[in-house]
């Protein structure tokens, strides 16, 4: 499993984890397509747009693999601002290629890539 250095592992003051630090001796946990609801917390938003500034700062436009990084936090993204790279995609293989989708995260994550609190 590739470990992202530099990555954050959390959101500051939090609990909402970003990165894992083992694999999963039970087996890898997929990557699905969460829905977002629009009565979501604050607190879960706030999470998501950190997320998805980290990625960005991170990768950018590139191809990553998902290595360390949550299946859970990825998994609101997924399908929408993270889309799977490869053909055929394995949702649960640690070597398994994503890329951001740069004109959905930035419609749905503007603070993302403003240069605001998160850029």
């Amino acid at each position: 499993m590739l470990k992202h250095r530099g990555f954050p592992g959390r959101l500051p003051g939090t609990d909402f984890q970003f990165t894992i630090r083992r694999p999963n001796p039970k087996g890898v946990t997929p990557i699905t397509m969460r829905e977002r609801y629009r009565d979501r917390r604050a607190p879960d938003r706030r999470a998501d747009t950190a997320f998805m500034a980290a990625l960005w700062r991170q990768f950018g436009t590139e191809p990553f693999e998902r290595g360390n990084l949550d299946a859970g936090r990825l998994s609101w993204l997924f399908g929408r601002e993270v889309l799977a790279y490869d053909d055929p995609f394995d949702p649960e293989s640690y070597e398994a290629l994503l890329i951001i989708d740069e004109t959905a995260a930035r419609a749905a994550f503007p603070d993302a890539f403003d240069g605001g609190e998160w850029a």
